[in-house]
């Protein structure tokens, strides 16, 4: 499969599992566990969703490896791996708000975010009716719109963020969001990072940052930044919770200035 033919694979797959969740969280949600902490939850969708990925997957490439938010990861022999998270703003699902999204993408080399390259991604958003997609060095895309990420920000930069789910974290990230302050226009905390990627990629927000995603997290959306003109870093990648920042070139600059303070 060519670079292309791999990303309308990804946004088949994605689009199908977003149609999943969709329907399972119009029928009510069950809880099944939780993760990191008491507030980090797993719902049953979360394992069926990534279930019909797994087997879409094995059915198309059954050669690539996996790396699931909730079955792990699997070594494949092709040298591609496909990083997923089914639900990525599980909380919102659970709540019922329409911020939550399907994250796919496919990645070559070893299955670590620091040594991989992103071939394809789609980031679906089943509540919004939105799938925003990338392919290696064919741009980022929504229904048919080629995305550019904004460049000129003279009313502040629109910034998104999130929060870590431990508690002991929080003064931390708020301490951080306190520092970035000084050049926004405002903050969105939206609940799901997947989406935080894309609205950048699409020009809705000028930057983002985070602590603490996992590869699952980001792997579609850092793509779609990319292609659609963006810079990402990762910043102390070997840190227990590695900050991402992201943004248009300037914003992006400035915000690694702001944020590399933070010690947490």
């Amino acid at each position: 499969m060519t670079a292309a033919d791999l990303g309308t694979l990804a946004a088949e797959i994605a689009r199908e599992a977003g149609d999943l969740a969709r329907r399972r969280r119009s029928e009510g949600v069950a809880l099944a566990a939780t993760k990191s902490t008491i507030s980090d939850i797993v719902t049953e969708a979360d394992r069926e969703v990534e279930q019909l990925i797994r087997e879409r997957l094995k059915a198309e490439r059954p050669e690539d490896g996996f790396l699931g938010e909730e079955t792990g990861a699997e070594r494949g022999s092709s040298g591609r791996t496909w990083v997923v998270d089914p639900i990525d703003g599980t909380v919102n699902y659970a709540y019922g708000m329409p911020g939550y999204s399907v994250s796919i993408a496919v990645v070559e080399g070893e299955p670590d975010p620091d040594r991989w390259r992103s071939i394809a991604g789609a980031v679906c958003a089943p509540a919004l009716g939105e799938l925003f997609t990338a392919v290696r060095d064919e741009g980022a895309w929504l229904d048919g719109t080629r995305l550019a990420v904004t460049t000129e920000t003279p009313a502040g930069a629109l910034l998104g963020t999130g929060f870590g789910y431990d508690p002991s974290t929080h003064d931390g990230d708020l301490a951080t969001v306190r520092r970035a302050m000084t050049i926004a226009r405002d903050v969105r905390r939206m609940g799901s990072a997947a989406i935080d990627l894309a609205y950048l990629a699409a020009g809705r927000l000028d930057g983002f940052f985070e602590r603490g995603l996992k590869p699952w997290d980001f792997a579609a959306g850092v793509l779609l930044v990319e292609e659609a003109g963006g810079v990402v870093t990762r910043l102390d990648p070997a840190a227990a919770r590695p900050m991402l920042v992201a943004g248009g070139p300037d914003v992006h600059r400035r915000l690694c200035e702001l944020v590399v303070e933070d010690g947490g």
